[in-house]
C-alpha cells in the first residue's frame, strides 16, 4: 500500500519566474510524484511549491528541489518581506496516508542528505524537532538569515541538527520537518500604515494571547500600496479560517480600514472551505459528505 505524503517546500525566490520554474521542473522530473501547485509572491520574494506522492519518490524530489535552489538562489542578494534563513527556507513533509512517524523519518533522512551532499546546515522542526524550542518554525528562524549567519557560529544553542555550524556561502541554512496540514492565509487591508497590520497580527496570534494555532505577521505590500496580515493556520479545526477573518474585519472596522480581499497560498483542505460555507450560509446539519467531490472520491 502506498504511503502518500504531501511536501510543501518554501523557497526564497518570488521574482524570477525562470528560477522557480527550474525548481519545479526538478521536482516533476522525479518519477512517482505529482506537482500540484506553484505559487510566487514578489513582495515576500518567496515561492511555495506543493507536490505529492509515495514517500520514497517524494524524498527524492525534495532533495532535487533543494539541490536546484542551492544552485540558483543567492541569499546574499535576497530581500523580501517574509522571514527566511535560506534558499530552501522550509521543507515540511505532511502525512496523507503515511503516518506522522513516516514523515519524521523522511525529514531526518532528507535533512541529513542536504547537509552532507550540499553543505547546507539543517535544522529539524515540527514533529521532527530534536529540541522543544525548535518545534515552532518562527523560533528556529529567529534573527532570520542575517542574524543566524552570526549566531550559528557563536551560539551553541543555534548549532544545526545536521551539517556545519556555518552558513552555506550563498544558500544559507534550511529548516526541515514534519507537520499536519497547514493553511497559509493572508488578508489585505486598504491602508499604507504597516503598524495597523502588525497590530492586528499581534492581536490574533497565539503567542500574544490570540487564537490558538494561529501565527501571524504584518507586512507592507509596497507595489500595491497596501498592507497585509499574513497567517499560518496550523490547525484549522481548532481555529477555522472564518474565525480569523471575522476577527481581522472587526478590528479593521474599528480602525476605519477596509479589507481589500484575502488569499490562500498553496492548497487548502475542502473541509476548511466547508467550514466557511457552513458558517456564512447558516446551513443546518451540514455534512462534508454532502459535497459532490467527497462522494466522487469515495
Amino acid at each position: 500500500m502506498a504511503k502518500l505524503v504531501e511536501c510543501v517546500p518554501n523557497f526564497s525566490e518570488g521574482r524570477r519566474k525562470e528560477v522557480v520554474q527550474a525548481i519545479a521542473d526538478s521536482i516533476k522530473a522525479v518519477r512517482g510524484v505529482k506537482l500540484l501547485d506553484v505559487e510566487m509572491d514578489a513582495n515576500h520574494n518567496r515561492a511555495v511549491i506543493t507536490f505529492v506522492g509515495d514517500i520514497e519518490p517524494v524524498k527524492a524530489a525534495a532533495f532535487e528541489s533543494a539541490k536546484k535552489a542551492v544552485q540558483l538562489i543567492d541569499m546574499e542578494k535576497h530581500k523580501g518581506e517574509h522571514p527566511r534563513v535560506g534558499a530552501l527556507d522550509v521543507l515540511p513533509f505532511v502525512p496523507i496516508s503515511a503516518t506522522m512517524d513516516d514523515c519524521v523519518e523522511a525529514a531526518k533522512q532528507v535533512g541529513a542528505r542536504i547537509a552532507k551532499e550540499l553543505g547546507v546546515p539543517v535544522y529539524l522542526y515540527g514533529e521532527a524537532a530534536t529540541r522543544p524550542e525548535r518545534r515552532n518554525l518562527p523560533d528556529v528562524r529567529k534573527g532570520e538569515y542575517e542574524g543566524l549567519k552570526v549566531d550559528i557560529e557563536k551560539d551553541p544553542t543555534r548549532k544545526p541538527d545536521f551539517g556545519p555550524s556555518k552558513m552555506h556561502p550563498t544558500a544559507g541554512a534550511s529548516v526541515v520537518g514534519a507537520r499536519p496540514v497547514l493553511i497559509a492565509y493572508n488578508v489585505d487591508l486598504d491602508t499604507k500604515d504597516v503598524k495597523i497590520a502588525k497590530g492586528i497580527a499581534k492581536k490574533i496570534r497565539e503567542k500574544d494571547g490570540g487564537f490558538p494555532a494561529v501565527r501571524a505577521l504584518g507586512f507592507e505590500l509596497k507595489d500595491r500600496g497596501l498592507v497585509q496580515v499574513s497567517m499560518n493556520l496550523v490547525n484549522y479545526k481548532v481555529t477555522p479560517v472564518w474565525k480569523v477573518f471575522e476577527a481581522i474585519k472587526a478590528e479593521a472596522d474599528r480602525l476605519g480600514v477596509k479589507i481589500i480581499g484575502s488569499e490562500i497560498v498553496g492548497l487548502v483542505p475542502l473541509e476548511a472551505l466547508a467550514q466557511c460555507a457552513d458558517r456564512y450560509l447558516k446551513l443546518e446539519n451540514f455534512r462534508l459528505d454532502q459535497t459532490l467531490e467527497v462522494r466522487l472520491w469515495e
